[in-house]
């Protein structure tokens, strides 16, 4: 049994570990193979988790750039049956909507998760600000986007 005065970390967090240093220095060739074979481990939690932090990651870096749809359409295979993952991708999708300023719908950002709300309303789309600014679901979302709108368009 682990204890906090254990030195030993439980499987599960030293596998997660090693996830994690692999995901962040892996080539984006392989990427995909690394993605998929984390997927397949014993502990789905500890797995998913450390995809997602590359994903997040991977997506933050590729947003705005040309090969975001091949690598968001290949991550999406791996994760396909994996709905937390899943909806991640699909937000990411929206963001780089909202943040290049692409098409996207209103509707979609606001039944976002709150990771995405407060990521939009960070942003300095002022359209998006302006949606969240007034319909925004908490009110620090609210906050946010109007303190956006106001740096965007001081008085």
């Amino acid at each position: 049994m682990h204890t906090e005065d254990s030195p030993e970390e439980p499987t599960e967090h030293a596998r997660s570990g090693r996830h994690l240093i692999a995901l962040e220095q892996v080539a984006d060739g392989h990427a995909v193979e690394l993605v998929r074979c984390a997927l397949t481990g014993p502990d789905q939690v500890m797995a998913q988790a450390a995809v997602v932090r590359h994903l997040d990651r991977r997506a933050a870096e590729l947003c705005p750039e040309a090969v975001w749809r091949g690598w968001a359409g290949a991550m999406a295979l791996v994760a396909a049956g994996r709905p937390f993952l899943m909806r991640r991708l699909r937000e990411w999708s929206l963001f780089r909507s909202v943040a290049l300023r692409l098409p996207w719908h209103r509707g979609g950002v606001l039944a976002a998760s709150e990771w995405l709300r407060l990521r939009t309303a960070a942003g300095s789309n002022p359209e998006a600000l302006a949606v969240l600014a007034g319909h925004g679901r908490t009110k620090g979302i609210r906050s946010t986007a109007r303190a956006g709108l106001t740096l965007l368009n001081p008085a």
